[in-house]
Formats: C-alpha cells, structure tokens, sequence
C-alpha cells in the first residue's frame, strides 16, 4: 500500500541534505522523495511505514520529527457581558442626584 510521511528534518546545508537523500535512495519500498532544505521538510512516498522511515532518517543523525501541519489557533472567547449584579453595584455607588 503507498503512502505518504512526511518528516521534518533539521538540515543546516547540502551535506545534511545529502546524507537524508542517500540513505532514502537504499531504503526498501521509497518509490519517491522531496527533500526542501528552507522548510526542513522531507516527504517520502511509496510502499513504507512511517516508522520505517522516521528510523531510517533518523540514523543520519539529524534532528528528525513527523510534520505537523499547523492547526487553525481556536477563536478566543468572546468577552463576556457584564452582569447585572456589577451594574447595579456601579449604581449604587454614584452619589444620589439632590434637586
């Protein structure tokens, strides 16, 4: 079954990215992959297990984790209305209005 992991890889220069790309190349199953050195991104595609190759990257030494695709930040809250106790209370502290 073909698949797709994607990994991000501490890569600083085309040694690092070297190292990723070779040993991808011997890895059983890769039937393709993408390495972006400015994303630190790796993407691997064919019949592996992410496991397999989260370990086979991994060997090069590098700093290696699977890629999280950034989740949307929940909306915050909306600030709730005052309640009526505390408007009240902000009346009861005004000075009383003499005519």
């Amino acid at each position: 079954m073909s698949q797709t992991v994607v990994l991000k890889v501490g890569m600083s220069c085309q040694g690092c990215a070297g190292a990723v790309r070779r040993v991808l190349e011997k890895m059983e199953g890769v039937e393709s992959f993408d390495i972006d050195m400015k994303e630190q991104k790796v993407t691997v595609k064919g019949n592996v297990q992410p496991d397999a190759v989260f370990q086979t990257v991994s060997k090069t030494g590098k700093k290696t984790a699977f890629w999280e695709e950034p989740t949307p930040a929940p909306a915050p809250a909306p600030a709730p209305a005052p309640a009526e106790p505390e408007a009240k209370l902000a009346e009861a502290e005004a000075p009383p209005v003499t005519a």
